[in-house]
């Protein structure tokens, strides 16, 4: 074998870089220990740029295409190796690939609460996360500022730094914008915007933009959420005197309507009193009115019926008053062991266990025996 033969085998003849990792950047063409061969062919797909490092300077950056690598495409590497047009040796370069396409989904947050002045709660801690996109749009700058020697950079050696400049526009615009808390969420789109904005000049000088960038959420510490969760209840309720009222009327008319048990002696309690208040107006049939005995301006408040949940092939059903309950069990759907619930009560528990309700299966007759057969004869 020649020494030709042998010096050309170090010679690069074909200079292209396809990728499927989906993360990778910038990727550095293996030169150690050979040359590129004068005329050369590079191939620089649509999603790439392809940069020359000549001993330590940014040289040439090509773009898609496909390219014979020679003096006329070569300026710079040219005019720093002051070659004139009969150059035909081959030279040594670095040359790295990079990455053109958008990387998309990558995330953000604020790693700790930024403090902002609400005008109607006063100073308060809030959180944010969101997803946004990146794309290098200019190659030999983002080389020279960030990439450096780095012979296989990814997209997580830079998506930090971005983070940090997103989060401190996004604290800086937050504490500075006035609007409420509450307000934030309908605002979420105006925000990504400013951010986007302001952190474009930024990641700019790194040879990068920012093609989308989202908020997707605004969140306050959780027990602030917890106080707007009660004052939003609070709300709903309105006047809780009335509510009161209004929750024990219901009460009394659905125990009224229920067969047996409370529900009865309620019912009847309150047909006693209608026919004592037509008595006072002298009543259908034209009795004289009786004297009514004296009472009190504020009368007592109305003591509504205690009630339960109970649970049924795994789902929860009612609520029951007692009395409901009570013919629930005459009818074989309501036993000892079947869980009962009701407001603070802690967690749910057999009905025997529960005094109001035991009482239910101790008073239940036992099923009839069996009719006896009659005898022929």
């Amino acid at each position: 074998m020649s020494l030709l033969n042998i010096l050309g085998g170090e010679f690069i003849e074909i200079i292209e870089w396809t990728d499927d990792s989906r993360d990778t950047m910038v990727y550095r063409f293996p030169t150690v220990g050979r040359a590129i061969k004068y005329g050369a062919k590079l191939t620089v797909r649509e999603g790439q740029s392809a940069v020359f490092i000549h001993e330590g300077q940014l040289a040439d950056v090509f773009g898609p295409g496909l390219y014979m690598l020679e003096t006329n495409n070569l300026p710079i590497l040219t005019r720093i190796q002051h070659w004139d047009h009969g150059f035909r040796s081959p030279f040594k370069s670095e040359i790295y690939f990079v990455n053109t396409t958008r990387f998309n989904d990558l995330k953000w947050g604020t790693k700790n609460p930024v403090i902002a002045r609400d005008p109607e709660f006063g100073p308060v801690r809030i959180r944010a996360f969101g997803t946004y996109s990146m794309r290098v749009t200019d190659p030999g700058k983002f080389m020279t500022e960030i990439v450096g020697t780095d012979g296989e950079f990814t997209k997580d050696e830079i998506s930090f730094q971005l983070r940090n400049i997103i989060v401190q526009e996004f604290s800086r615009m937050i504490a500075a914008s006035g609007i409420p808390v509450l307000d934030m969420a309908a605002n979420t789109d105006q925000f990504g915007k400013l951010v986007a904005k302001a952190i474009s000049p930024t990641v700019a000088e790194y040879g990068l933009t920012i093609p989308e960038f989202y908020i997707e959420n605004i969140s306050l510490p959780d027990e602030v959420e917890k106080m707007l969760d009660k004052r939003t209840s609070m709300g709903i309720v309105g006047d809780l005197d009335r509510f009161s009222q209004y929750a024990a009327s219901e009460a009394m008319l659905n125990a009224s309507t229920q067969a047996g048990g409370m529900g009865a002696g309620i019912g009847a309690g309150l047909g006693a009193g209608l026919g004592a208040a037509m008595g006072q107006r002298g009543g259908p049939w034209g009795a004289a009115p009786q004297q009514a005995a004296p009472s009190p301006q504020t009368p007592p408040p109305l003591q509504s019926e205690k009630v339960w949940h109970i649970a049924i092939d795994g789902q929860a059903d009612g609520p029951y008053g007692r009395a409901h309950l009570g013919r629930l069990a005459r009818e074989g759907k309501f036993d000892r062991d079947t869980l009962v619930w009701t407001p603070g009560q802690d967690g749910w528990k057999p009905a025997d266990e529960v005094a109001e309700l035991a009482q239910l299966f101790t008073i239940a007759p036992p099923p009839p025996p069996p009719p006896i057969p009659k005898q022929d004869g």
